[in-house]
């Protein structure tokens, strides 16, 4: 009953096991995987890159494979920075310096502009290589300052509909219920509850 997470990321797979907890599925970490290789997230879609790292991983370990793609989309921004959030402000930007770029981009943008959005795609590959998308979003807007000290990304600056704080001023407790990541993850549980593996299943 072991779930490969395809994801380098911890702060990601910390999220992605406490949601897994009491499914019964066994979590492994991409790391427990001898001669897993880097692979590039050039896709043009959320979706192309989960496939991508998911078809990497699964072809190497033969196990159900789960790996994600997500990102911030600034409307005001043409949807920026989209699949390339994590590279924004360059390879080796920190969460700070992403941050700071985004700021700097919607300084003089009002309230009303501000609209934005966490999407996140996630791709299960099942021991028999089939493969299924599920999709969560998480609708909102910008803040004008980056506030609160949990979370990570872009979650200083993310005001979810409904709240008046950020992702990290609410912390992992909400968080955990209405993010973009919570909710692709919970169709992932639904999905394998329907998929519950034979006893002889690794």
């Amino acid at each position: 009953m072991k779930l490969l997470l395809a994801t380098r990321n911890r702060n990601k797979v910390i999220e992605m096991q406490q949601a897994l907890e009491g499914t019964g599925w066994q979590v492994v970490m991409l790391s427990d995987i001898p001669g897993a290789p880097e692979v590039e997230e050039d896709g043009t879609t959320f979706q192309d890159n989960a496939l991508k790292k998911a078809r990497s991983a699964f072809g190497i370990s033969g196990l159900r494979t789960l790996a994600e793609d997500s990102g911030l989309e600034i409307d005001a921004l043409g949807g920026e920075p989209g699949v390339k959030s994590a590279r924004y402000a360059g390879e080796a930007a920190t969460d700070a310096e992403r941050i700071r770029k985004v700021l700097g981009q919607l300084v003089s943008v009002r309230d009303e502009r501000r609209t934005a959005r966490f999407r996140c795609v996630m791709c299960l590959i099942d021991s028999a290589g089939k493969e299924s998308c599920f999709e969560g979003r998480s609708e909102g807007r910008i803040a004008h300052i980056a506030r609160g000290s949990t979370g990570f990304g872009y979650d200083p600056i993310f005001i979810p509909d409904g709240y008046d704080q950020t992702f990290a001023e609410l912390g992992f407790g909400v968080k955990g219920r209405i993010s973009h990541r919570a909710r692709a993850l919970q169709q992932v549980i639904e999905y394998l509850r329907n998929q519950r593996p034979e006893p002889r299943d690794p």
